[in-house]
């Protein structure tokens, strides 16, 4: 006998509670949950009662991300290809798209496998969400203004972006990913929400994402030349996680379409960063400057006016006091960045668990795994048919059909 609703949200934990319009105690799938955005997002949903479905086929993601939530009744996690396909069984309230190679050294190596989580990868998300009647939110980027002719950048400036240039595989793929949205909620009718993120930085991030925070920290700490591109004069603005997190909740939480800017409205030219890390580091580092990029943009800063009057949404963290806490986070964890610690290999697992095998996971010193060394995969059939989690996390093998796990 199939089992009821109310039954199968009691055994994965949920509280089914409708509080001031919005329902508690949500199943929402994050892809992209084991990177560094999608890990503080499950994080955040746990704390308040929701169940975080993290999807992520640890290409640049990292199990030590969320090795914290495993103890957690309301944490699953699907080792999973969105490119491929993405079953997910049981209840989806929401979908968060976060999916994505998003450093430039990442989607630059990876260009075919970038472009195919913006376009298979997003359409195959936006399928989940449409079977199950979810909200969806796509996690879209600053990236999608190139080069920007408008300063700030709002919601209504379409963008200068090189189509054919070795960047366009991250610009193009995203753009790509919110005409696909776009197009759902017009002719599918999802409820779907864009947000575009501008350059978000704090803990968890990799020591070496090519990232210009953490370029700079980490050369900064191993007193190596801080690498500038360029005359250092070109601005950028930087959000911190902790403040991004709490946009993508209220993007979830609401039922607006966007796109909506996230980001930090204070300007800060590169070179101005470089001097501030030194500061707060206390290193003697020399600067270098280096030639700048193809198409690397000049200004980005976000308008933020629509966030605050849809999401009442702002930042609350200073720069400095956001690059201070970044640069404590690595401080007390030097095995993830000392020079002994470098290896092209660091931190992928030696193998791919298949159903009801271990897990077995390569021990480094850059990205550890902890209790993730030895994962039992538990795969326990509810009377519903859905696969559901019991006490640990779940891991699954690769989704190779949309049919669900």
């Amino acid at each position: 006998m199939a089992a009821s609703t109310g039954e199968v949200s009691h055994r994965i934990g949920l509280t089914g509670e409708w509080l001031t319009g919005r329902k508690y105690g949500m199943r929402i799938v994050v892809t992209g949950g084991a990177g560094f955005l999608g890990s503080h997002l499950c994080g955040a949903l746990i704390s308040r009662g929701d169940t975080a479905v993290c999807v992520d086929n640890l290409t640049t993601g990292r199990l030590a991300n969320v090795e914290h939530l495993s103890g957690s009744p309301l944490f699953a996690f699907v080792e999973a290809d969105v490119a491929d396909a993405l079953g997910v069984g049981g209840r989806v309230d929401v979908v968060a798209h976060l999916a994505s190679p998003a450093s430039p050294p990442d989607y630059l190596l990876r260009p075919l496998e970038t472009l195919a989580a913006g376009s298979r990868g997003t359409e195959n998300a936006l399928r989940l969400a449409d079977r199950h009647g979810a909200r969806f939110v796509l996690a879209s980027t600053s990236e999608v203004y190139g080069d920007p002719g408008v300063h700030p950048q709002h919601e209504e400036y379409w963008g200068n972006v090189n189509p054919v240039g070795p960047r366009s595989v991250y610009d193009e793929g995203k753009r790509f990913a919110e005409a696909m949205t776009a197009a759902y909620r017009r002719a599918r009718d999802v409820r779907t929400g864009i947000i575009r993120i501008f350059n978000a930085y704090g803990p968890r991030m990799r020591p070496r994402d090519g990232r210009v925070v953490t370029n700079f920290i980490i050369q900064a700490l191993n007193g190596d030349p801080l690498s500038v591109y360029g005359d250092g004069s070109q601005t950028r603005s930087f959000c911190y996680v902790d403040d991004l997190t709490r946009g993508m909740v209220s993007m979830i939480d609401s039922a607006e379409a966007g796109p909506v800017n996230l980001g930090n409205p204070e300007e800060l030219t590169v070179a101005g960063l470089a001097r501030l890390v030194l500061r707060i580091t206390g290193s003697d580092s020399p600067v270098r400057y280096l030639p700048l990029p193809q198409d690397d943009p000049v200004r980005r800063c976000p308008q933020i006016a629509r966030a605050g009057r849809v999401l009442n949404w702002g930042p609350e963290i200073p720069t400095e006091e956001g690059v201070r806490r970044t640069v404590e986070w690595f401080r007390s964890r030097p095995g993830r960045w000392t020079r002994s610690a470098e290896g092209p290999a660091a931190g992928v697992p030696s193998q791919r668990a298949g159903r009801g095998q271990q897990l077995r996971v390569a021990v480094d010193p850059v990205r550890g795994v902890g209790a993730f060394q030895r994962a039992r995969v538990r795969l326990v059939e509810d009377e519903a048919g859905c696969r559901e989690r019991v006490g640990q996390v779940l891991w699954l093998g690769r989704a190779d059909d949309g049919s669900g796990h």
